[in-house]
């Protein structure tokens, strides 16, 4: 399963870090990325980085803020989101498939097959 944590609420401009543990399966063969979802509103990739952590992409309502990283020896993945807005208020959720996704499928949820509980962000403005 896949665990998040780090989630809260803060003001405009500030940061968060929100982590993402696997247990019971290691993430070292597994692509994994976050997506969000905002009350009323689809399910929308954020960021995807691949098995061996060398690829990274990111949506471009949070390229340049947000980053994600891995480190399988934690077998744990990172998203860093920097300068927040109200907007990135939503339900974080991460999510990992044991496969290489091509670039059409990086931000397409039903490619995934394990996903965490997801963590509530909340930015006030």
């Amino acid at each position: 399963q896949l665990v998040e944590s780090g989630g809260g609420l803060v003001q405009a401009g500030e940061s968060l870090r929100l982590s993402c543990e696997a247990s019971g399966f290691t993430l070292e063969y597994h692509t994994v990325a976050w997506f969000r979802q905002a009350p009323g509103k689809e399910r929308e990739g954020v960021a995807h980085i691949s098995s061996a952590g060398g690829t990274t992409n990111y949506a471009d309502s949070v390229k340049g803020r947000f980053t994600i990283s891995k480190d399988n020896a934690k077998n744990t993945v990172w998203l860093q989101m920097n300068s927040l807005k109200p907007e990135d208020t939503a339900v974080y959720y991460c999510t990992a498939v044991q496969m290489v996704l091509f670039e059409s499928s990086w931000f397409i949820a039903k490619m995934y097959d394990i996903w965490g509980q997801g963590t509530q962000v909340t930015v006030s403005s």
